[in-house]
């Protein structure tokens, strides 16, 4: 029985999956004009899968030999070209063994004229022997390393001259990041790959995008075709959401419904299982999640983020190769504005920032829940205000994103109180100047049924040399609540002006003053709605 796949590539008959090699339409149009090019993507979007059946299809064509094989255990070689060229070559040899028919196996052994040259040599030797153009899928190709990437980047681009007969047809080179980026990989000193690219042959850059929202419903559609167990139209709706069509989030939402929340058909999959999934997920900290989560700590990474965090704008951030980089990692979206790629990786990264806070907070029990099981709003920003009052110095000044911390603090906050029943939307990124939350907690209706108590939240900070932002904020909040459809809202304004009136250092420069006190009062917004107002 076909199951959702999280683990390494799809395989047709044992998972449900796309039609890959759809996923890059183009790709044969320039293989068989024979050109060289790049396919990156961040991790766990089906590179290899799509690569894998790309190759496949063009050999049972029988027009090429077309060979993927990874550049994995070239990784250990570093600055040795040598070791590093024939760990490449060994890939080469094992995987055409496996995958192609004897005829178009390379030589044996592997001609070894030129130490300096063995890939190009091996090539040569190969093309003139193989009685069909090669086509050569190198994935990896980032995971070698300082003269070994610069050994291989530069045979491929000397012998491009003499494709088909000396050499491969066909290269794709594959990766987490484009080949501009590989400088990086080359040690990360500019100089390490020269001035000019050492495969600026390669005609394009292909991107590997997500799902839309029609591949997500197909591909949980084969699910129901296969067990006859429908996800209903909102649950595929809201995996998409939470998503936004990540390839292996898509897949792992379905595989704990499925598999560990054990749902078993006929039950039809609802949002309320997905959302489930959802948390199990974020609290289990996958393989694919946690290597994402071992980025935030660098600093590119945190050049980028704090900001897209903090509601900035697009000027403050003048790191463009950073950019690349975050948004080649798969932590911020492909297309613009700035913004974390998807509504779960939003949750993610603010839980994981803030984890040494949520776990200072002792666990509120249930008394902020009132007898009709609502949620108590104004005895949460109450009972919140007593506690940024006491430890809001601290644990500012602890926290690695400073311009973020009070935000973050917060929802540590708020996550402590809904954890396992409730959950917190987030929304931020560029140019907003804000975070939104909105709090969802279900609880029992009058006559027993299920609701969902729905509390929007819209957080700002009051820096130096800026207008007290409250008038702004308000306005914003309307805009928030419209599209909500609530009719109050509450508005949070951290204070962290530097000669903010009665506030006390906090020792840290980034940091700004915490309040001596902290107000709750009542405002009105521009389009009348009352609203909690929070100065903090």
């Amino acid at each position: 029985m076909r199951f959702f796949n999280t683990a390494g590539p799809c395989f047709a008959g044992q998972h449900y999956m796309l039609p890959p090699v759809e996923r890059l339409p183009r790709a044969i149009d320039l293989i068989d004009r024979g050109l060289y090019f790049v396919v990156h993507a961040p991790r766990q979007t089906g590179k290899s899968t799509t690569l894998m059946a790309l190759a496949k299809r063009l050999t049972d064509e029988g027009r090429y030999a077309a060979l993927h094989f990874s550049c994995e255990t070239g990784k250990v070689a570093g600055d040795d070209h040598v070791a590093g060229q024939r760990a490449v070559l060994r890939a080469m040899r094992q995987r055409a063994m496996d995958e192609l028919p004897t005829s178009l196996w390379p030589p044996e052994p592997w001609p070894a004229y030129d130490d300096a040259h063995l890939l190009s040599d091996g090539l040569r030797t190969w093309a003139q022997a193989c009685p069909r153009p090669l086509v050569l899928l190198f994935d990896e190709i980032d995971a070698l390393r300082g003269d070994t990437l610069v050994s291989v980047l530069s045979q491929l681009r000397d012998r491009y001259v003499a494709r088909p007969q000396g050499a491969a047809w066909s290269v794709v080179l594959c990766g987490l990041r484009d080949v501009r980026d590989y400088k990086a990989a080359g040690g990360g000193d500019p100089s390490r790959l020269g001035t000019s690219s050492p495969f600026n042959i390669k005609v394009e850059s292909m991107r590997l995008g997500d799902f839309d929202a029609d591949e997500v419903a197909a591909l949980y559609r084969q699910h129901t075709e296969d067990t006859g167990q429908p996800f209903t139209d909102e649950a595929v709706a809201r995996a998409f959401a939470l998503t936004a069509g990540q390839p292996w989030l898509v897949n792992a939402l379905a595989n704990e419904i499925t598999r560990k929340m054990d749902i078993q058909p006929p039950t039809p999959i609802t949002a309320e299982h997905v959302e489930a999934a959802k948390e199990r997920l974020i609290l289990a900290r996958a393989t694919h999640l946690d290597s994402l989560v071992a980025r935030l700590h660098e600093d590119r990474v945190r050049r980028i983020l704090e900001p897209v965090l903090a509601g900035g704008y697009a000027g403050e951030i003048s790191y463009d190769d950073d950019v690349s980089y975050v948004r080649d990692l798969g932590l911020i979206a492909a297309s613009r504005p700035l913004r974390v790629a998807n509504p779960m990786y939003r949750e993610i990264i603010a839980r994981v920032l803030s984890a040494q806070v949520e776990d200072a907070i002792t666990p509120p029990g249930a008394r902020f829940i009132g007898a009709d099981g609502r949620i108590d709003m104004d005895l949460v920003l109450r009972s919140f205000a007593e506690f940024w009052r006491q430890h809001g110095e601290v644990l500012t000044g602890t926290l690695p994103y400073h311009e973020v911390a009070p935000q973050l603090v917060l929802m540590a906050y708020l996550q402590s109180i809904v954890n396992g029943t409730g959950s917190i939307d987030r929304e931020y990124g560029i140019g907003r100047g804000r975070i939104d939350l909105c709090v969802r907690w279900p609880h029992p209706g009058p006559g027993g049924e299920r609701r969902v108590q729905r509390e929007a939240i819209e957080l700002k900070v009051w820096r130096d040399r800026q207008a007290d932002p409250l008038a702004q904020g308000t306005a914003e909040l309307d805009d928030y609540l419209d599209g909500l459809g609530l009719d109050t809202g509450v508005l949070v304004i951290f204070d962290r002006r530097h000669d903010r009136p009665g506030a006390r250092a906090t020792g840290d420069e980034h940091a700004g003053r915490v309040p001596a006190e902290v107000a709750l009062s009542r405002t009105t917004s521009p389009r009348g709605r009352p609203i909690t107002l929070l100065r903090a």
